[in-house]
């Protein structure tokens, strides 16, 4: 099992980490109600996705 010969120092280890973070989520606007999505998913709020209804909020669910 390959094992380092020397010990990495502090700058060359974050150099490394340096692609590590992590970047927010992208929004768009829905186009039926104008509130924040993320592209390519279904509206939360109102159910739709490419102008069409995915999924009605009104239904009854028991």
């Amino acid at each position: 099992m390959a094992v380092p010969k020397r010990r990495h120092s502090h700058s060359r280890t974050h150099q490394r980490r340096a692609h590590d973070a992590l970047t927010p989520p992208s929004l768009s606007v829905c186009s039926e109600c104008g509130e924040p999505k993320q592209p390519h998913r279904l509206c939360g709020n109102c159910g739709t996705y490419k102008g069409r209804t995915v999924y009605s909020l009104d239904a009854d669910v028991e």
